[in-house]
């Protein structure tokens, strides 16, 4: 019986409560009901195709074209904006951004690319003189007042994938050793997705190295007992994100199409490496590099059997018809070691640029 006073007191301070509400806000309403609209974007972005494949010195055109509602007022001020994605998907590098007549590249870009411009919907982006380092993910993002839309587009280049360790041995580069051993090679250091295609393409090597997203890795088609086990299945071995300074292993490299002629020198006699040296600068060129000889022989088909020196030292020949004492069983570049560089047993190879 006592709990009924008290319910009806917190009845009366409730409606003490309400009425006060209504003398100090006598325009607020006790209920409103709102209806929002969603009829979908009315600005997107697309791309008709999502990969682009070009080669070293050549031109591409990343495709991106706007659709645009047509209750939206004109806007002048509509931003494009061009970006390259990182191979760890962490940073966005600026390439190019676009508002009304305004238009800046950035970088190593800089004067390379522009929008194609075939519309005012169209905001593809030209790239010309590609480099290596052009390869990669790039993405298209339009601001216009409060809409906006983006699209992701992968520029592939036509190329040949190889292992490299220097004269150390294996196991010696840490990360940005193995950056700066690529790039002496004419090369860069390869993507997964570069890696995986040249396993597809029936590459087997049993060395671990870097690649371009700080993962070390290597592909096995025949599997067996040293590298990852006999009864295992072929694939891309993988060790995961190693430490980039502290851990030390290969490195798998990319190059591409270059401009020049990659050329075994005719020379009378056997040379030592500086004497090599020496004879391709005599010819009007420079000893050339082991990604020089990967590309004249995967991408031209460049067939030599003769061993000759190459600028980081090392001894190689490239066979692309197997045959009797030239590699009988499968086309490939060869590797001799790195001899004593006084040893007069070798020729040369020499490559002569094209500006």
């Amino acid at each position: 019986m006592k709990m009924i006073p008290v319910l009806i007191c917190a009845l009366i301070s409730l409606t003490v409560a309400d009425n006060d509400l209504d003398t100090l806000y006598p325009e607020l309403e006790h209920s409103r009901t709102i209806y929002v609209l969603e009829n979908g974007p009315r600005l997107s972005v697309t791309a008709e195709q999502s990969k682009v494949v070009s080669r070293r010195g050549g031109n591409a055109t990343l495709p991106c074209k706007i659709q645009r509602d047509q209750s939206l007022a004109p806007n002048r001020k509509m931003r494009i904006k061009w970006t390259k994605l990182t191979s760890d998907y962490l940073k966005e590098v600026d390439v190019f951004v676009a508002m009304d007549f305004h238009k800046k590249s950035y970088g190593s870009f800089h004067g390379r690319v522009h929008l194609q411009g075939s519309s005012p919907m169209d905001a593809s982006l030209v790239i010309t003189e590609i480099t290596l380092e052009d390869y990669g993910r790039y993405k298209c993002e339009v601001i216009d007042g409060l809409e906006d839309g983006t699209v992701v587009v992968s520029l592939d280049l036509e190329g040949v994938v190889f292992p490299y360790f220097p004269r150390l041995g294996r196991y010696n580069l840490n990360f940005y050793d193995a950056e700066r051993a690529c790039r002496d090679q004419d090369a860069i250091v390869a993507s997964f997705d570069q890696l995986y295609d040249a396993w597809r393409g029936n590459m087997d090597w049993c060395n671990a190295g870097w690649l371009s997203d700080g993962t070390v890795q290597y592909p096995i088609t025949t599997p067996r007992e040293p590298c990852g086990g006999k009864n295992t299945v072929p694939g891309i071995r993988n060790y995961g994100l190693r430490d980039k300074d502290k851990n030390h292993y290969d490195v798998f490299c990319f190059t591409s199409h270059y401009k020049g002629r990659f050329y075994y020198l005719i020379h009378p006699s056997k040379l030592t490496y500086d004497e090599a040296v020496r004879a391709c600068q005599k010819d009007g060129a420079q000893i050339a590099k082991v990604g020089q000889m990967y590309a004249a022989w995967k991408l031209l088909g460049y067939d030599r059997c003769d061993a000759g020196w190459l600028a980081d030292g090392s001894v190689r020949y490239p066979i692309s018809r197997p045959r009797r004492r030239c590699s009988p069983t499968e086309a490939a570049v060869r590797f001799n070691g790195f001899p004593d560089r006084k040893h007069k047993l070798y020729g040369v190879y020499c490559f002569k640029g094209h500006n």
